[in-house]
């Protein structure tokens, strides 16, 4: 698309663009309200409705209503509808070419302040008396020459701030003992402390109230890692802090996210030491191979014990042992 624009200079309306891009405002709406911002002073302290100067457009019956709907409905358009002296009821517009809530139009109606507040209107600057004088052009100062010679400048000297520890030997104090850890909590690694912050800076998506920067969120870091230290997992903390909160809205991002990792820490995870398992006994040692006395060819076997025979020859002398009749039958 080709574009040919000529800027006027005279019989023109400044429109802003807030205005002539607005997504929810149609032709009609928009004509209407540039027409009504661009009459001159007299015009314009006449009291008359929007439907005359939308009439004077051309903009009738339903075309007008749903113009000055869209109007009213983006905050361009206020109203007010009263009761007179002699009981008429009497409407009261206002259109205004940036959006006002109810409250700022009150106060632009009792000749307040407007949306931004300030009445003040620049005023020109007076122009500077007398013309232009010459700039003086000279050369360059004169030095003496000493005889000396130049030197370099030297290193430049380190203006940090200097520590508490520093400070404090230097003075001729005893600096203080840092702060003991816990017992029983171990120092966070790095991959902790990587995880704790990038689920810190997650947590906007949850609530725009929990935008946190990167620096807050270091400083935050050590608190979070220790949760997932004690086993709770990334979307756990990250439920446990975007959950119940205020109904008023998070003031301080901080502030809250630093209470509830403190106040609402998980207890530790109890070391369960691993039972040792059962000792195995030693096999016991084989034994060597003994003949067997029993009747029969000649053979050997392995005793577990004691034995003297072999398992065949016993179950066999058991076996005879009860075919035996009983004394008492005999007699």
């Amino acid at each position: 698309m080709l574009r040919h624009a000529i800027a006027p200079v005279r019989r023109y309306t400044k429109a802003s663009h807030d205005v002539v891009r607005h997504s929810r405002l149609n032709s009609d709406a928009k004509v209407l309200l540039l027409y009504v911002q661009g009459l001159p002073e007299s015009e314009a302290a006449a009291p008359k409705p929007l439907s005359e100067h939308a009439a004077r457009l051309g903009l009738k019956g339903r075309a007008y209503q749903k113009a000055k709907q869209l109007l009213a409905d983006c905050g361009y358009l206020h109203e007010w509808r009263e009761q007179g002296a002699r009981g008429r009821w009497v409407t009261e517009q206002l259109l205004a070419n940036v959006t006002l809530t109810r409250d700022e139009a009150s106060r632009a109606r009792e000749g307040g302040a407007g949306a931004d507040g300030d009445d003040c209107v620049p005023s020109e600057r007076p122009p500077t008396v007398g013309r232009p004088g010459e700039r003086t052009v000279g050369g360059s100062p004169q030095t003496e020459d000493s005889g000396e010679k130049d030197l370099p400048h030297p290193p430049p000297q380190d203006r940090r701030a200097p520590d508490a520890d520093e400070a404090a030997v230097a003075i001729g104090e005893e600096p203080e003992p840092e702060p003991e850890a816990e017992p029983g909590s171990a120092p966070a690694s790095a991959p902790e402390l990587d995880e704790a912050e990038g689920v810190l800076l997650s947590l906007c998506h949850a609530h725009r109230d929990l935008l946190l920067g990167v620096r807050e969120a270091r400083l935050l870091a050590d608190a979070a890692a220790e949760w997932l230290r004690r086993g709770v997992s990334a979307p756990d903390l990250r439920r446990a802090l975007t959950t119940g909160l205020p109904s008023d809205g998070v003031r301080s991002a901080v502030g809250f996210l630093r209470h509830r990792l403190i106040q609402k820490l998980p207890a530790a995870r109890r070391q369960v030491t691993p039972t040792p398992p059962p000792e195995r006994t030693a096999a016991p040692a084989r034994r060597s191979l003994v003949t067997c006395p029993g009747p029969g060819d000649e053979h050997v076997f392995r005793p577990r014990n004691d034995e003297t025979h072999c398992l065949r020859c016993r179950t066999a002398a058991a076996f005879e042992a009860t075919l035996q009749p009983l004394g008492w039958a005999e007699a």
